[in-house]
């Protein structure tokens, strides 16, 4: 596939074609996968369903759950370039109480088929459901694999600022200039949520609640500027971003807002619209995006909802009092 650098208008699609810009295809995955030509993609990015029981997908067992998902993956492997990256980006599956941390169980899939695993991502965030019986979830595993050891990795465009850019080389040729690379430096594979962080080389990425300005009617959406890192580090303007579980079409934004081919598959037909109207409002200009790299916000005290409630200092002491009265009698 020839493609330039993107120009208004964007020629979108809902199947294969081999002139599109963008692709949004409504039905089975593998459906779609087997229409695309052989290594034609760069990067395989998405968030596949959890298997959690939630309005789009059937609990099953997590061995048919796995085992359905090994055959998408196995055909993934022949649309994915030799210099391609596949990211899986997964949370725990939970059946009665007991947790099973879904990115260990896809690894030895990914291994079978050959791919290299190059980071095991941690995107920690700050707000999620509390549990009762267990601590609250608050992260997710990114997987980045490579197909081969020949693969794109752009440091640049998602470096961070250094904490020390004014340390200096203290011996060596090179004693007394600055030792930093002046772009800032590599991001840890923590991705955090706190803004303190940000100077200390996290990146901040804040999951999509009811208060992010992405926030549509999916409920495990995917925050498009974690989608960003992955497509500027690890592709180039014009290659191909495959979302095979697309949801509301996060990856696809992200893709084409930095000049990139985006396909994306997704079964259900009311997420596939809501992706078209996105992806079109993203085209006019008026869809409401999280900036790249913006702080979170940090609580300065001042809030109301920032300060401890005085009923609990009431309580607090109430239950103080009735430990001592257990320990006299």
């Amino acid at each position: 596939m020839e493609h330039g650098l993107f120009a208004q208008p964007k020629t979108i699609s809902s199947e294969f074609r081999n002139d599109a810009d963008i692709v949004i295809f409504n039905g089975d995955v593998n459906n779609f996968i087997n229409t695309l030509p052989t290594a034609s993609v760069k990067l395989i990015i998405t968030s596949p369903p959890y298997n959690l029981g939630k309005e789009y997908e059937d609990k099953v067992s997590i061995e048919k759950y796995l085992h359905l998902q090994q055959q998408t993956i196995e055909n993934m492997y022949r649309i994915l370039r030799p210099d391609g990256s596949l990211c899986w980006q997964v949370g725990n599956y939970v059946s009665k109480g007991e947790v099973y941390p879904l990115d260990i169980y896809y690894y030895p899939i990914f291994k079978e088929l050959g791919y290299q695993l190059r980071n095991r991502l941690i995107w920690h965030f700050g707000h999620g459901l509390h549990t009762k019986k267990r601590f609250s979830g608050r992260y997710e595993t990114l997987l980045w694999f490579t197909k081969s050891a020949d693969y794109t990795f752009n440091l640049d465009p998602v470096r961070v600022p250094s904490k020390y850019p004014g340390k200096r080389h203290y011996k060596g040729p090179n004693k007394g200039k600055p030792s930093g690379n002046p772009n800032g430096k590599n991001p840890s594979d923590v991705w955090q949520l706190i803004s303190q962080e940000w100077e200390e080389g996290f990146l901040e990425i804040p999951n999509v609640k009811s208060n992010h300005p992405e926030k549509t009617s999916h409920p495990c959406q995917f925050p498009i500027e974690l989608v960003e890192r992955c497509v500027l580090a690890l592709t180039n303007e014009g290659d191909v971003v495959f979302d095979p579980y697309a949801g509301v079409g996060s990856s696809l934004i992200a893709a084409v807002k930095h000049n990139r081919i985006a396909f994306g598959s997704e079964q259900e037909s009311n997420y596939v619209e809501i992706a078209q109207q996105r992806i079109d409002s993203f085209l006019n200009g008026t869809l409401s995006i999280r900036p790249l790299g913006k702080p979170v916000h940090k609580p300065t005290g001042k809030e109301k909802v920032s300060s401890r409630p005085p009923e609990w200092d009431t309580l607090v002491q109430q239950k103080l009092l009735l430990e001592k009265q257990e320990e006299y009698k």
